[in-house]
């Protein structure tokens, strides 16, 4: 690890880094100072072939989870969700279908805080507002959502997860993957309507799609965006989380979204937001997610899933274009 001045040495002359640009975590031991670097040495995450013309800017990952001001602790009204677009699809009608897309795929959306478990927060004070918040999505009816692993943290953590009606639901951790960024929890309420997976974990350049988060301290928010490629061709690493592919989107997220769905035309779910892409600072207008093959693995190695889960799982993206 190099020193911060070094780091920022690499910066200025453009290396390629991944970070988790000013996140303030005070409960997580590796990250304990409020704006750190990694340099991607371990991950070598060099400018794909689609971002040539930015010569050599430095690429950083800028995760949306790590947010320790935040809390939930009332019930809100009904949540109303905004629409932006990121990008505008060519030939898609899902600008005009987005508001009947959101009535079905809306309560299988949950924000998150996930704080420490209760005999290891006692001993660690000034935590209570959570070590991380994100979002996330309803996989089954036994409560089981998933999320992105940066979000999640670690197994036992406890969760607040506030749904469609404005009510909060706590839940613990069940399970993180680090090295494919994405973790498992478990409410103990039963509420809202578990996502439809796609059959197929393939997307095409230009397809349509959206996502559905909380950008922190703002409401709920779906972004239209469009399909860059199937493949970022990188691993991807940002201190103990990372993966080894990713979708990559014409979408713009912010601090927050991670973890959130991303639907295709139909309302299926076809991906998780994880990260969003900047140069030097600027925002490119991409974002990664993870793609379902990764996502139907973990879940289906760690609670019972469906048999369209468990036909994801045995699937993989390598032969998508």
């Amino acid at each position: 690890m190099k020193t911060a001045r070094g780091q920022k040495r690499a910066l200025q002359q453009g290396k390629a880094v991944n970070r988790l640009d000013q996140c303030r975590c005070p409960a997580l031991s590796p990250l304990r100072r409020s704006s750190w670097h990694v340099l991607a040495d371990r991950a070598r995450v060099s400018i794909p072939a689609f971002l040539s013309v930015l010569a050599v800017l430095a690429l950083g990952s800028m995760l949306a989870g790590c947010a320790g001001g935040e809390r939930l602790e009332e019930a809100e009204p009904p949540r109303t969700i905004a629409v932006e677009t990121d990008a505008q699809p060519t030939g898609s009608r899902l600008p005009q279908s987005i508001n009947d897309l959101l009535r079905r795929v809306s309560p299988s959306f949950v924000t998150l805080v996930v704080r420490q478990p209760r005999k290891k927060m006692a001993l660690d004070a000034g935590i209570s507002r959570g070590v991380s918040s994100g979002s996330g999505f309803i996989v089954d009816a036994q409560g089981h959502v998933i999320t992105a692993g940066h979000v999640a943290v670690n197994r036992n953590y406890r969760v607040s997860a506030r749904g469609e009606d404005g009510r909060i639901h706590e839940g613990t951790v069940v399970a993180v993957r680090p090295d494919n960024d994405i973790g498992l929890l478990r409410l103990q309420d039963r509420f809202g309507r578990p996502v439809v997976p796609a059959a197929s974990p393939c997307l095409k350049p230009g397809q349509a799609v959206f996502s559905l988060g909380r950008p922190r301290g703002g409401s709920a928010l779906a972004r239209i965006g469009t399909v860059k490629s199937m493949h970022f061709s990188r691993v991807v690493h940002y201190g103990n989380y990372g993966y080894p592919d990713a979708i990559v989107l014409r979408m713009s997220t912010r601090r927050g979204e991670s973890g959130g769905p991303v639907f295709n035309e139909r309302g299926e779910l076809v991906g998780m937001v994880v990260s969003t892409l900047s140069a030097n600072g600027r925002p490119l207008n991409l974002a990664h997610a993870i793609p379902l093959p990764p996502i139907a693995r973990f879940y289906c190695q760690n609670a019972a899933c469906s048999p369209r889960w468990q036909r994801l799982a045995a699937m993989n993206t390598k032969s998508c274009p």
